[in-house]
Formats: structure tokens, C-alpha cells, sequence
């Protein structure tokens, strides 16, 4: 009878012991990237009531938290100065845990849909340019880790999420997002210190597939019950709260610097791009906010893509797209630390109709010369595409006049993607070359008294007019029609 009683009870303690050990979320493991110089925060689950010690080997200093009722503790830690040395941290509630080769350095997220989901080692029939040098040369890229997590639909909001920080290797560094591993390997190499990837996307979904419950409420006429969700919304990749939910909630605690996003496909198409509304680029401020106020970490730089040439409607000539691309540069001049990368010029002709252009490598390095600028001080980056400024007419001649041209753009003669119209809005391909003192001169035999230009704005029109960086100019109009 007493060693039957005996055995009870150490089971009965063996079981406690392992009930007590803390528990982390798996953004907090081996591997992980912290972000520099700052408090980040570390969180996780304990028996209620415990205390959780936290212990880092950068520092003697030791951090506490208890417990919350229902298990939860968070601390905040301050981190050091970015370096390839590899850090440990021990979680201790009576029972220690470390992790490991942990590093610090800077942590961006990569939001949005398949175009940032898109792995450097492509998806089938997409390929991504350039795969083979980049496995070449993934050595290189050691202080550069990535952690995706998974693509999943919730109901509620998660607090974890199933994933791994890797490091970046030659076999690892296909399946890293290419637009964010190409952004993070030139930070990398610009600044010489680790950086960290949290890829938190899916493709195919809308901008509302991000809102949480009380923006879609309040905003939108989206359904909220899961059942209504799925009746209104066929394609799963389209419905509202559910990616938000699972997929991006989880890492909402983790401390970062930032977020690059690319999105916008699927809201092609919506009636509010064309209606005067503004809806799209209403609600991609409403999510930044959104976004910014869980993160808890202030106005943290959004750096985002504007969607590529495509036929939409099964139509090069179609607008769909190219109200898209207005929406996405009106964001930017209404979303505070923002800013839209150009991309108008990275699709090869052949490439109509392929939702996932090959070239990502130009993608991500534009999006990390803006992060370069703007945020880590290198004032020489040239990183703005240029952008229409203002138009004159005199007889049958227009003379545009753009802004961040960097004092030049890339060629005098032969200059694409330009449309004119007169007072019947019908829209004639233009001829148009550059003289420095007076712009860009623009005529078309079929306009003898034109009113508006426009450039690049179709589906599929790319032009061929860049800044003295060779930045391509952005899709505009003159007109409001």
C-alpha cells in the first residue's frame, strides 16, 4: 500500500514539474532575431500565480514577471547592439529553459499576399529570376534568419503560431519569401548586422482579410460569423478576419522595426477604387493603424509595393488595375511614415499574364533602399521613383514636369507609355521625348487640342521613363474621368 502511495505521489509531482515549466510561443525559440538597442518583449504561459524568472547572457540583470490568471506573463528586456555573437536566454519557473544562437540585430515583418509569400525558389510555373545565383551565394547572407508563419484561418485570435526561426543557408534560402529575403540580405550587407524575417502572409487575400472584428464592423459591410464568411466568400483566400486571426495575431507581442507589405490583387476590381471613395487606400491606412496600435511600438515604418502590370479582366487595355495603383499612391500620402515602391517597370512583355512577376530581386532591394534612407541614416540612397508634378498645355503640345527626378531622367528619346486625350476623353498613344528646360514634350497626330495625359494607366502599359536613379516614374493621369 505505501509504495503504491508512493508512486502516486511522484507521478503526482513529476506531472506538476511538468506542468510548471514555462511555456514560450515558438517566435521565442532557437535561433530567433531580436531587435536591437530597444526593450523587447518576451512573453509566454506559467502556472498561474508563478513567477518567471528571465535571465539573458549579454547582462546580469534579471527580469520577473508573474502569471496572470490565465497563465500568461510578459517581460521586457532590454537588448543589446547588433552583432553576430550568439546570445542565450533562460526562462526560469522552477524549472530553467534556454534558447539558443540567438542574435540581435533588426526584425521587419513581411505582410500581405502571394507576391510576398513567393519564395525565392518560385511557385510552380512562377519562377523567381535569378534562383540558382542567389543559392550560390546564400552563404554570404549567414546573419540573415527568416521565420514564416503558417497560413492559417481562425475564428478567434491566436496568441501562437507553429513555426521555426531558420538561418539563412544554401538549402534553406528557397523557401524564404524572395521580396523579403532580398530586402533583408541588402540591409544585411549594408549595415554588416543581423536581420530578422517574420513572414506573416497569405496569398490571394484582400486588404480586409487582414481587419480585425471591430474595423470590419465599423468600415466595411464584410460578414462576421464564420458561417456568413464562408456563404458570401467562395475562395477562402478572400475572407475577412479569419487570416488576421491566425496568421498575423501571433506575432503582434514580438518587438520589430518595421513592416514591408504587398498587396493589393485581389481588391481589384472593387467599386470603391473607381467610385471616389478612396476606399482602398482608406482601409490599407485603417490596417497600418491598426497594426501600429496592437504592435504597441509607435508610428513604425510601412514600406509597400505597388501592384505590377497585369491583365485584369483578361484585358491589357483594362483599368481595374491602374485604379488599383492610384489607391496604393494615395495611401502613401495619407499613411504617416509610409512610403509605395514602384514596380511599373519590372515585367518582362511575355509576362501578361502572370499574377507573379519573376523579377523580385529589384522588389525587395527598393523597399530596403527606402528602409536604408529613411531609417538607418544613409542620406546618399537614392530611393524615390519619380512622380508627376504638374502639366501645361500650349496648341497641340503638352509639357509634363516631374518631381524626384534626382535632377535627370534615364534617356531623351523614345519615351513609352504615354496616352492623350481632347474634350472626348477618347485616349490616343502619344509620342513624347525629354529637353531639360522644358520636360517632357508629349503630342499624338490623333489629339490636335489635347486636355489630359496619361501614363502607364492600364492594366498592362508599362512605360519606360526613370529618374537619374533609374527608378521607373509612377502611373499617373491628368484627369479625373
Amino acid at each position: 500500500m505505501y509504495k503504491r502511495f508512493l508512486m502516486i505521489f511522484l507521478l503526482a509531482l513529476t506531472l506538476s514539474n511538468m506542468q510548471a515549466r514555462v511555456k514560450l510561443p515558438h517566435l521565442i525559440s532557437d535561433n530567433m532575431v531580436l531587435q536591437q538597442q530597444t526593450e523587447a518583449r518576451l512573453w509566454g504561459w506559467a502556472e498561474p500565480g508563478r513567477t518567471v524568472k528571465v535571465s539573458v547572457s549579454w547582462s546580469t540583470k534579471t527580469y520577473t514577471s508573474t502569471a496572470a490568471k490565465d497563465g500568461k506573463w510578459i517581460v521586457k528586456v532590454m537588448t543589446p547592439e547588433a552583432s553576430y555573437t550568439p546570445l542565450s536566454i533562460t526562462f526560469d519557473d522552477g524549472e530553467p529553459l534556454t534558447i539558443n544562437n540567438v542574435l540581435s540585430g533588426e526584425v521587419w515583418v513581411c505582410a500581405g499576399q502571394s507576391n510576398m509569400e513567393m519564395p525565392v525558389k518560385g511557385f510552380d510555373n512562377c519562377p523567381v529570376e535569378g534562383y540558382n545565383d542567389v543559392v550560390v551565394d546564400a552563404r554570404q547572407s549567414r546573419g540573415v534568419r527568416f521565420c514564416k508563419i503558417p497560413s492559417v484561418m481562425r475564428v478567434e485570435p491566436q496568441d501562437d503560431a507553429q513555426c521555426e526561426w531558420r538561418q539563412v543557408t544554401p538549402a534553406s534560402v528557397g523557401d524564404a519569401s524572395a521580396t523579403g529575403y532580398f530586402f533583408g540580405r541588402l540591409v544585411n550587407r549594408a549595415l554588416d548586422v543581423p536581420v530578422g524575417l517574420i513572414e506573416a502572409n497569405k496569398g490571394g487575400t484582400r486588404v480586409e482579410s487582414w481587419l480585425d472584428r471591430d474595423n470590419l464592423k465599423k468600415y466595411t459591410d464584410d460578414p462576421l460569423d464564420s458561417l456568413e464568411i464562408v456563404k458570401k466568400f467562395s475562395w477562402d483566400y478572400h475572407r475577412p478576419l479569419l487570416w488576421g486571426n491566425g496568421t498575423f495575431h501571433p506575432i503582434l507581442n514580438y518587438t520589430v522595426k518595421g513592416i514591408i507589405y504587398y498587396q493589393g490583387c485581389s481588391n481589384v476590381g472593387d467599386e470603391g477604387n473607381r467610385n471616389g471613395t478612396d476606399q482602398y487606400a482608406k482601409r490599407l491606412k485603417l490596417l497600418v493603424e491598426q497594426w501600429r496600435r496592437d504592435f504597441a511600438l509607435g508610428e513604425i515604418p510601412f514600406y509597400f509595393v505597388q501592384i505590377a502590370p497585369y491583365y485584369y479582366d483578361d484585358d491589357i487595355n483594362g483599368l481595374s488595375g491602374a485604379y488599383l495603383r492610384e489607391q496604393q499612391f494615395k495611401a502613401q500620402s495619407i499613411i504617416p511614415n509610409s512610403w509605395v515602391i514602384c514596380t511599373d517597370d519590372l515585367v518582362y512583355p511575355y509576362e501578361t499574364q502572370q499574377i507573379h512577376p519573376c523579377q523580385k530581386r529589384q522588389v525587395g532591394e527598393r523597399l530596403a533602399y527606402t528602409a536604408l534612407n529613411r531609417d538607418y541614416g544613409m542620406e546618399s540612397m537614392m530611393y524615390r521613383s519619380p512622380r508627376f508634378k504638374d502639366m501645361t498645355i500650349s496648341n497641340d503640345t503638352c509639357y509634363v514636369h516631374l518631381q524626384d527626378d534626382y535632377r535627370g531622367i534615364s534617356r531623351y528619346e523614345d519615351l513609352q507609355g504615354f496616352e492623350v486625350a481632347g474634350e472626348d476623353r477618347v485616349f490616343h498613344a502619344a509620342k513624347a521625348y525629354y529637353y531639360w528646360t522644358k520636360g517632357i514634350i508629349i503630342t499624338s497626330e490623333e489629339v490636335k487640342k489635347p486636355v489630359a495625359v496619361r501614363y502607364g494607366f492600364r492594366n498592362f502599359r508599362p512605360g519606360n521613363v526613370k529618374n537619374q536613379a533609374y527608378l521607373p516614374l509612377f502611373p499617373f493621369r491628368t484627369d479625373e474621368w
